[in-house]
Order: structure tokens, then C-alpha cells, then sequence
């Protein structure tokens, strides 16, 4: 049987920090390769630095590594992507077009397509958010993932490719950072918690949206990779979810642990962006497919990042700060 060899864009990222040493421990150091335009900030692994972008260096790879699968995770983020919309767009749509052309080509069996709740708008439903609806993302970042989502699967029917996505809510991780996303207060309050300072939240405190683990998202991306094709039965990006909150709920959360931590609230630009998004998700769709079932509830992993992150600060030295992303 064919090895899988598998190749990463965007693999120094949030998801792509996790997920790589995930893939590494199922498929074998020599056979999992790891790429990103910044320079490498793994442990371990095969990595090549790679502009998705430059066409030519990315099919050199495919042949050089004899890739049979990509997950295509670079991308800028919703955030940050609206302070350059015209890059955002050429980064996000144009290269997802490069690789789509080079999965076709190439005849890569597999292709994994990161979407995002930022594909709804105001036109969508906001709680209990069905597979099928209006979408009219108000980001460039999210009307990127709606063309995205619209072309994987032209191309998943126009010529039988194997694309798989999902539509990831916030991600919460205690082994990465996030890099500029509106979800990102609900990462960043627990490093200011442990540290105990005082956190300032860019979102209103009633302000709910869909979140996850990070533990849950790298969970349900293998799984979904890994189910039998004949199972996968929606190709533009399936709904998933695991639980909402807000804030004020994170916070209060976080008091139980340490009662003296303080907040307070300075809504910015990033607030308009989650004003448009939805609050809760009805992703029945993926746990009827292929088996989607979280492991973590709110409350436990709120104590899971709290304990991680404990460890994490108690071996910081003077020397070895650990950065926040603002």
C-alpha cells in the first residue's frame, strides 16, 4: 500500500502548530511536510519554506515529496485581513485557486479546505445556524471562504477531487497563539488570568459566538480526512461546533479560579465583525455523516487551558518571556 506523504501550508499557525504534530505521530516523521512563508517554529518535522503563491516552488514539492494529500491551512485571518484587503484576497482566494489546479494536475487524493464561521452574515440565521443558508459575509476574509467554499466544490464535481472542509468556530489552544482573528480575546484573557493582569476585551461582554477546543477542532479535521469518501456527503464546508459564550460567561468562568482577575471592555473595529456572525451552530449534518462528537464541554476546558498554561508560565524564566498577540 501507498505511504501517505502529506504536505502543510500554514503550518506555523494556530491550527497548523497542533495539527502538525498530530499528523507527524499518524503518518511518520519522513512523511508528514511542513510549510509556511515565516520561517520554521517547530520541533520536529520535514518543513520547506513556501509562498502559496509561487506556483512553480509549490509543484517542485509535490514532485519532489511525492505528496498524496494537502491540508491548506495558510491564510490571513478576519482581523488582520481587513487591514489589507487586497492581499488578504490574493493570499486566501488566489491561492486556493494554485492549489486546486495542482491537486487536479497532480492527482493529490486528498485535499482538506479550511472554512469559518465568518461565512455567515447578517442574511444568516444566528442561533441554531443551519448547513444551508443565506451567505453574505460583511469580511474579506469570510468572502473569501464563501468563494472558497463555492469552488471546492465545482471542483469536488467537475472532476471527482476528494476536497473535505469544515467551518471552524473560534479556536481555543493552549499550545499556539492565535494570529489575528475576532475570536482571539478568548485565548489571550486566559494568558493575562495566569499572569494576573488585568485583560482588555475588544468585544462587548454579551457578545456570543461559536467556540471549540483546539483539541476538538484537530480531533474532528483527522476525523473527517479519514472517514470513508462515501460518507462525506457535503463538500463546501460542514458546520461544526461544540459551545457558545460570551465575554462576560468566559470571565466568570475564569473568576472561579482566580478571584481577584479583572477585565474590562473596549469594544474596537473587530466588534462589528462579531456582531455579524452567528452565536450558535446546528452542525447535525456532521454528526450524522461521519460520527462528529466533541470531548470537551465549557467548563472543562476552561480547566484544561488553566492548567496547561500554569505549567506553561511556571517554567518561564526571565529570560524566555512568553508574547501575547494584540
Amino acid at each position: 500500500m501507498q505511504t501517505e506523504k502529506i504536505l502543510i501550508t500554514g503550518s506555523n499557525g494556530q491550527i497548523g502548530t497542533v495539527l502538525s504534530d498530530r499528523l507527524i505521530d499518524i503518518f511518520g516523521l519522513d512523511n508528514v511536510i511542513l510549510t509556511d512563508i515565516a520561517p520554521n517554529n517547530h520541533r520536529r518535522g520535514i518543513y520547506e519554506k513556501l509562498d502559496i503563491l509561487n506556483t512553480a516552488h509549490f509543484q517542485e514539492l509535490i514532485g519532489d515529496y511525492k505528496i498524496t494529500q494537502i491540508y491548506h491551512l495558510a491564510s490571513l485571518l478576519s482581523a488582520s485581513g481587513e487591514k489589507n484587503p487586497m492581499r488578504t484576497w490574493d493570499i486566501n482566494f488566489n491561492g486556493l485557486l494554485n492549489i486546486l489546479e495542482l491537486v487536479r494536475k497532480n492527482n493529490i487524493k486528498k485535499l482538506f479546505f479550511p472554512s469559518s464561521i465568518a461565512v455567515f452574515g447578517d442574511t444568516t440565521p444566528k442561533v441554531n445556524t443551519p448547513q444551508d443558508v443565506p451567505l453574505l459575509p460583511d469580511t474579506v476574509y469570510g468572502i473569501g471562504k464563501v468563494a472558497g467554499e463555492l469552488w471546492i466544490n465545482y471542483y469536488a464535481n467537475r472532476y471527482g477531487l476528494d476536497i473535505r472542509s469544515l467551518r471552524y468556530p473560534g479556536i481555543i489552544s493552549h499550545e499556539s497563539m492565535p494570529g489575528g482573528g475576532t475570536t482571539d480575546y478568548a485565548v489571550e484573557i486566559f494568558h493575562y488570568a495566569v499572569k494576573k493582569e488585568k485583560y482588555t476585551c475588544f468585544l462587548k461582554e454579551d457578545t456570543v459566538m461559536p467556540m471549540m477546543y483546539m483539541e476538538d477542532a484537530i480531533n474532528a479535521t483527522i476525523q473527517l480526512m479519514q472517514a470513508p469518501v462515501e460518507n462525506i456527503k457535503i463538500r463546501y464546508g460542514y458546520n461544526l461546533g461544540a459551545f457558545s459564550f460570551s465575554p462576560k460567561e468566559i470571565y466568570n468562568e475564569i473568576l472561579k479560579y482566580f478571584p481577584n482577575f479583572e477585565i474590562e471592555y473596549k469594544p474596537d473595529f473587530r466588534q462589528q465583525i462579531a456582531d455579524s456572525w452567528v452565536k450558535r451552530i446546528d452542525d447535525s449534518k456532521a454528526r450524522l455523516d461521519w460520527g462528529w462528537k466533541e470531548k470537551y464541554s465549557f467548563e472543562e476546558m476552561v480547566a484544561d487551558m488553566i492548567l496547561n498554561l500554569r505549567k506553561r508560565y511556571s517554567k518561564e524564566t526571565d529570560t524566555e518571556k512568553i508574547d501575547l498577540v494584540y
